[in-house]
Formats: structure tokens, C-alpha cells, sequence
């Protein structure tokens, strides 16, 4: 009987001690475990004053250095775009906006540099892609987070699945070339007008985008497939174009004053950016596929 007592005294002891040590897993993993599930989440920005640079650390944090990358910048990686995403299952990609009212290359960051000629080489159909930005809704509140908007539709026109969209609902803006339907085509902030509020939306857009899978099927990044043939070379194709007929009754005064068209040949994807600036959309196949659209005058370039 007193072994007996005695063993179950130490059996509770025991038992005692694990409960008051018991090991919490944190968000960091070791070198080890990052190499065996790999870094899913390439999260990349582009910036000018480091106010876009601070909130991408913010949804790297997030996410965990176990899922994410440490941010980085735009301008650090041109001339190797293709290798950097390649890297990565997804990407969430962010930008502020500095040429307000602009039709392109709204940003003022390396981004500009890239849209319309390194990036319309991509074969990147299929990654899963997130918009993230910052602008001022109430200096800038006809335009605010214009270029976000821009970002979005460069991936979209390469045929990546883009997810991240959010409620405009709470924000100070009156107008934004950002919003697809009746929502941001991501996640915006306001650094000037609402930052006590960055915090509760970074998470809880980093919950949304998990929630909508952005990590479903992620892994370590797929090694580079080498083919027996040779890529097709990408004509990138501008077009000049009136609208016939409005494709959509809320869209026909902007679609008369005409698009201009961006063909990529990879994904088989024109991306119609409107000559006002307020308007953009993606169709399959080259522009003269297109009926709706003639007096076409079309400059092609390697």
C-alpha cells in the first residue's frame, strides 16, 4: 500500500508538471520545419515614402514567418519577376497610389516599370493573387487607392485567380477606380485618416484570405518543369478602339470614349483599360475577336 501511495504521488506530480509546462506553439518555426512545408505566401510592394512597406510587415506578421515571406520590395527584383513569383504558391502583392487621376501607372513605384512590359511575359495563369494598398480618402477622396486598382487588373489579365475583395463600407472616399462591382478589389488603408483602424482590418483580412482558401493545396513552391519546345514568344498588342454597342448599360458612356487593349498571348487574355481611366475589363482571345469593337488600329510589338 505505501508503494502504491507513493507511485500515485508521483504519477500526479508528474502529471502536475507537464500541465505547467506544457509547450505553446508560436508562429515561429525553425529553419528545419520552414524547409520541410516550405514558404507558401510571396508577399511583395511596392513603395515610395515606406508607409506600404510598413503594412505589408503588418500582414507578413499575420500570416507567420512559417507561411509568409518577409516583404518584399518591387524595385529590389526587376529583371527577375518571373524566377521571384515562381517562388511562391501565392502572392500578395501592395502598392500606394501617387499619380492620382491618372489612367496608368498609378502607383509611382517600381511597379510602373513593370506593368506593361517585364510582368506581360508572365505565365503565371492560376496563382492565387491578393491586392492590398494605401491612399487618403479624404485629400485624394475621388481617387483614393486608384492604383490598387491597376495592380488588380495587371494579375487578373495574366489569368490569376484573385481573391482578397472587401467591403467599402466605413471608409471616407467618394470615388475609387479600386472598387470591382460593389466592392475594393482588396484590402485598403488609410494611413492618414483612419490608422487606429489597420491593425483589426490587416487581421481580418489575412482570416478572409485563408478562409477563402488562398493557402488550400499550398505546399513547397513547384520546381521549375522543363519543356521539350520552346515557349511561345508574347506579343504584346495595343489597341485603340470606339464601342459599337456598351456592354453594359451602366458602362456606356464611359465605354464611347474607347479603350485600350493589352493582349497576352500566354494566357490567351486581353485586359481593355478605359481612355478616361475609370473603367477596365478582361476578355478572352485576342481584340479582333471581339464584334462589339471596330475601327480598330492595332500596333503590335515583340
Amino acid at each position: 500500500m505505501l508503494l502504491s501511495a507513493l507511485t500515485i504521488t508521483i504519477l500526479a506530480a508528474a502529471a502536475n508538471d507537464a500541465a505547467a509546462f506544457a509547450f505553446v506553439p508560436s508562429r515561429v518555426v525553425s529553419n528545419k520545419d520552414t524547409a520541410l512545408y516550405g514558404t507558401k505566401v510571396g508577399i511583395f510592394f511596392g513603395t515610395s515614402t515606406g508607409s506600404t512597406q510598413e503594412a505589408a510587415d503588418l500582414i507578413a506578421e499575420e500570416f507567420g514567418d512559417d507561411v509568409a515571406s518577409s516583404p518584399i520590395e518591387i524595385d529590389e527584383i526587376q529583371g527577375s519577376v518571373a524566377a521571384e513569383f515562381s517562388k511562391y504558391d501565392a502572392l500578395v502583392v501592395g502598392t500606394p497610389t501617387w499619380n492620382t487621376g491618372a489612367d496608368v501607372e498609378r502607383s509611382g513605384t517600381g511597379w510602373d516599370e513593370i506593368y506593361y512590359g517585364e510582368m506581360a511575359d508572365l505565365n503565371i495563369a492560376g496563382k492565387k493573387v491578393a491586392v492590398f494598398g494605401l491612399g487618403d480618402s479624404v485629400s485624394y477622396s475621388e481617387n483614393y487607392a486608384d492604383a490598387s486598382g491597376e495592380l488588380y487588373d495587371v494579375f487578373e489579365s495574366l489569368g490569376c485567380s484573385m481573391l482578397g475583395a472587401t467591403s467599402t463600407d466605413g471608409y471616407l472616399h467618394e470615388a475609387s477606380k479600386a472598387i470591382r462591382g460593389d466592392k475594393f478589389c482588396g484590402l485598403l488603408l488609410d494611413e492618414v485618416n483612419q490608422e487606429e483602424l489597420t491593425g483589426e482590418r490587416v487581421k481580418n483580412w489575412v482570416a478572409a484570405l485563408i478562409g477563402e482558401g488562398l493557402l488550400s493545396g499550398a505546399g513547397t513552391a513547384a520546381p521549375a518543369v522543363s519543356v521539350q519546345s520552346p515557349a511561345p514568344v508574347p506579343q504584346n498588342i495595343e489597341t485603340e478602339v470606339s464601342v459599337v454597342e456598351p456592354v453594359a448599360a451602366t458602362q456606356a458612356e464611359e465605354q464611347e470614349e474607347g479603350f485600350l487593349g493589352h493582349y497576352n498571348s500566354l494566357t490567351d487574355k486581353t485586359w481593355w483599360v478605359g481612355n478616361n481611366g475609370r473603367s477596365s475589363l478582361v476578355t478572352n482571345g485576342p481584340p479582333e475577336m471581339h464584334s462589339t469593337l471596330t475601327k480598330t488600329n492595332t500596333r503590335i510589338s515583340p
